[in-house]
């Protein structure tokens, strides 16, 4: 954004995210000020620039969640939608180096551009910046591409950065040997955590209600929620973990079997997340 003028002698802007001062006049550099003058902490216009700074990073973080949201249930998004979000600097900031898919499910490339059209330009494994017109695109969960392994390395070779992750998300694949029977997963049940684990759930973008840490995955025509029980005493202490369940929201508690790659995937990727533990069930990435 451009210097606003305040006072006599002092220009306010944004810069990286905060609020900056310069000096105006004959003898100024025209560089921002180390720390915020004295005379302008208290300016009402200063205070209209901490207030828009605040909204855009609760706005950068709405992006970014969707994004993931999208990513997670792998769900297809209207491209006139990502046409429309485009050209803000927060949902390009969320989309860009995305892996995207069109109509052709092995048609896949990194995300560069969206026109005002719906168009997507992507680069391809092949290097070739191509355009894609389809009516959606899918935005896939790791665990749902074919060529992940080529598509990680191919990223290093451009030096994409995600800002969601995607490509470099822990991956658990579901082991073949699960009893039929079985509906949870006991290998994080006794770990101890540091304290405040309600705390560090929500951070990570978790749902704590009551004894339980959530997460919620839209999968195969239905949305599917995963369950970390945990023991907590008191809010700021120590923290037992239980069995990590799923069940379908609203509907009966899944066999282990039942359930799907993403759903898993995303609940064994939440309680190591929360124990902090390495564990061998089903780990790939």
């Amino acid at each position: 954004m451009g210097w606003l003028p305040v006072g006599d002698s002092y220009e306010i802007s944004l810069v990286d995210g905060k609020v900056a001062a310069r000096t105006t006049g004959p003898r100024a550099t025209g560089r921002p000020l180390k720390t915020l003058p004295k005379v302008l902490r208290d300016d009402p216009e200063v205070d209209r620039l901490r207030q828009l700074a605040q909204w855009l990073d609760r706005h950068a973080a709405e992006c970014l969640a969707q994004v993931d949201a999208w990513v997670v249930s792998s769900l297809p998004v209207p491209t006139g939608l990502l046409a429309r979000v485009w050209p803000d600097p927060a949902w390009q900031d969320a989309l860009r180096d995305l892996v995207v898919l069109g109509d052709d499910p092995a048609e896949s490339g990194f995300l560069r551009d969206v026109t005002d059209t719906g168009d997507l330009r992507v680069v391809n494994l092949d290097g070739d910046t191509v355009r894609l017109s389809p009516a959606s695109a899918t935005l896939p969960h790791p665990v749902r591409l074919p060529d992940l392994v080529d598509l990680r390395e191919f990223a290093e070779e451009l030096d994409v950065t995600q800002r969601i992750e995607q490509l470099h998300r822990g991956t658990w694949d579901r082991p073949a040997n699960l009893r039929d029977r079985d509906t949870a997963i006991t290998d994080f049940r006794g770990a101890t955590v540091p304290n405040r684990l309600a705390a560090r759930a929500a951070t990570l973008g978790f749902q704590v209600s009551g004894s339980q840490v959530r997460c919620r995955v839209w999968e195969a025509g239905r949305t599917v929620e995963a369950a970390m029980w945990f023991d907590e005493d008191y809010w700021d202490s120590e923290a037992t973990l239980g069995s990590l369940s799923w069940s379908v929201v609203d509907g009966p508690t899944l066999r282990l079997t039942e359930i799907g790659p993403v759903a898993w995937s995303e609940g064994m990727r939440m309680a190591t997340a929360l124990s902090g533990a390495v564990t061998g069930t089903g780990k790939t990435a």
